[in-house]
């Protein structure tokens, strides 16, 4: 699972190949959920809320990124890194 962007402490990642719908796994300090990219609302797990909302105002930015690294994903393509927030 390839790891797309730290920032905060926090790491994101995706599988390849992943199920639907097109989410990534953000980990915080132990941590997980899945995250839906289209959203970013928590599919599965928890997240502390500051960790949540950093991570849904990250997706929102990078939107566009996630959808391409997710098409690439599910062709088993290599994963392009994504800036963190600033």
């Amino acid at each position: 699972m390839p790891c797309l962007s730290k920032f905060y402490g926090i790491s994101i990642y995706m599988y390849w190949a992943d199920h639907e719908p097109a989410h990534f796994h953000a980990f915080y300090a132990g941590d997980e959920a899945q995250v839906l990219i289209e959203t970013g609302v928590i599919l599965a797990g928890s997240l502390p809320r500051t960790a949540a909302q950093l991570v849904r105002e990250w997706a929102a930015v990078r939107r566009a990124e996630l959808l391409d690294d997710w098409r690439r994903a599910q062709a088993r393509q290599e994963l392009l890194p994504i800036d963190g927030l600033r």
